[in-house]
């Protein structure tokens, strides 16, 4: 039976944890002691605290984050209930910061905030082999103690453990691969974590490089880039594009987070090169407001930005995924609507309409006077409402935002949806009048059938938009069948006959391919 079970609870299945891979990874001597022990946050927790249970563990280590942070308060709760004895230890972004008045720190025996990779073996070491060590209060410095909270120091990413070995076959053929070449940003985004990691460090090329042939050799195809500024480092972002496109094969895909407004020639000469669909950048624009900009410490130039666009959707087939926060400082619908518009003509295929979160550390808390920033108390912490984005207001952004995921993200209506605005000023204004529209007709936004979105577009185009009716129902019955594998679509006002059914479907990103091709 091992000694430590590292665990955490993932938001679904196909998320494999990186960070626990991390932590087994640097465990040096304890690693045949160890055992790691996914499970995903729909889970009933007693059936987790059994399966914990099982392996009849000294040390239980937990990796917590805003996803996962009340179900797995509750596991630890019922944990340390049945076992008082059993030790448990915590870490992750939730629990790094803000630490005082934490149900789950309080329950914890200890905590390590910031990057564990390297103090989470050390801690179980002292805990192993000195039973007792006694634990002592974070203000209770005595040599003698194994304080309750404990800071990690920033480890040398070069002498790090690789993780990637610890992906299974399994893990390979039906779960996301994430893999990192440098970690932390060099911008200071008041809303996000990964502001407070300045400097950005990064992996020794060759040894990462290396990592991704075995992975390569074992079969994997898709790789999702946690780093948050892929492109930041020329000669390593460069060496790593070359890398995959000299080893190109049917079915890669590769997933990065970018600088929008950085991409030199030598970046834009390899883009180039790589197949339709093959590579997804995710770029982070946030707003185009300037003074919010200004308030959220944020610094990106927006012409460059528009020119990158343009390269990227005209002479690559890079898909991009672009995101857009609401409820920001200053910010108020109007100006969002402005900057969604704004984005919305440069194309790119996915625009992710985020609601800002509160995450613990972030210092986007010294708006909260000046601009009314009143946050949700519990995980994610949404903002509820602004000076400038009362409550009532904030709902219905809330609804645009899972709205405009259904029908436009989802790839499923490319070329109908293009309907609803093509005589009018603001693509923003008529999609949030579409979004009010089907609220009151459906009263939901969650478990909607898709044929039910389309017979709704379908009523929104005819009814509200004046769209001519062979039309709009001839362009949903296209956009319909692009997706292969589905049945008719049944439209009230449909006369066209139905086309064949194929008998494949297709991802996201494919959708949005076969909606550029057309």
């Amino acid at each position: 039976m091992p000694d430590i079970v590292l665990a955490t609870l993932n938001a679904k299945y196909i998320h494999a944890s990186f960070g626990l891979r991390y932590l087994m990874a640097n465990l040096g001597d304890l690693r045949e002691r160890a055992c790691m022990a996914e499970f995903v946050i729909n889970q009933q927790p007693l059936e987790i605290v059994e399966a914990i249970l099982s392996h009849q563990p000294r040390i239980v280590g937990f990796g917590v984050y805003i996803w996962n942070v009340e179900q797995t308060t509750e596991v630890v709760a019922l944990l340390k209930r049945i076992c008082p004895d059993l030790v448990i230890i915590i870490g992750g972004p939730e629990v790094s910061y803000e630490t005082e008045g934490q149900e789950i720190v309080a329950l914890a025996d200890h905590v390590i905030t910031g990057e564990a990779d390297v103090m989470f073996a050390e801690v179980c070491r002292r805990l192993l082999h000195d039973t007792d060590t006694p634990v002592c209060a974070a203000s209770e410095v005595r040599q003698e103690c194994l304080p309750h909270i404990i800071a990690a120091e920033l480890p040398a990413l070069g002498q790090l453990a690789s993780p990637y070995e610890l992906y299974t076959d399994e893990d390979l053929k039906n779960r996301v691969i994430y893999v990192e070449a440098s970690r932390g940003c060099p911008f200071t985004c008041e809303f996000c974590l990964s502001s407070l990691d300045i400097p950005v460090r990064a992996f020794p090329t060759d040894a990462f490089l290396a990592s991704m042939q075995r992975l390569l050799d074992r079969g994997a195809t898709q790789f999702k880039f946690v780093d948050r500024t892929f492109n930041l480092h020329l000669p390593t972002s460069t060496a790593i594009l070359q890398f995959f496109l000299d080893r190109w094969r049917e079915g890669l895909f590769l997933h990065f987070e970018m600088v929008p407004d950085r991409l030199p020639e030598q970046l834009r000469s390899l883009i180039r090169q790589f197949p339709p669909g093959a590579v997804q950048f995710e770029v982070g624009i946030q707003t185009f407001d300037d003074a919010t900009s200004k308030n959220i410490s944020r610094r990106q130039n927006l012409d460059r930005l528009e020119a990158n666009f343009r390269f990227l959707r005209e002479e690559t087939g890079v898909h991009i995924h672009a995101d857009l926060i609401v409820g920001l400082p200053g910010e108020g619908i109007e100006s969002f609507g402005r900057g969604f518009d704004r984005l919305v003509r440069l194309g790119p295929q996915e625009i992710q309409i985020g609601i800002l979160k509160r995450l613990r550390g972030t210092p986007i808390v010294r708006h909260d006077d000046e601009y009314r920033m009143i946050y949700a108390p519990h995980p994610p912490y949404e903002i509820l409402s602004t000076r400038d984005i009362p409550f009532e207001q904030m709902q219905r952004m809330r609804r645009f935002a899972r709205y405009w995921d259904i029908v436009a993200n989802s790839g499923h209506f490319a070329s109908t949806l293009k309907l609803m605005w093509q005589n009018a000023e603001s693509p923003f204004a008529e999609f949030l009048r579409f979004s009010d529209w089907l609220h009151a007709k459906l009263g939901r936004t969650h478990q909607i059938a898709l044929h039910v979105i389309a017979q709704a577009l379908f009523e929104f185009l005819a009814d509200e938009c004046g769209t001519d009716r062979d039309l709009a129902a001839s362009s949903l019955d296209a956009d319909w069948h692009r997706t292969p594998g589905r049945g008719a679509l049944n439209l009230r006002g449909l006369t066209a006959d139905p086309k064949p059914v194929a008998k494949r479907s297709a991802p996201r990103q494919a959708r949005h391919s076969h909606e550029a091709a057309a």
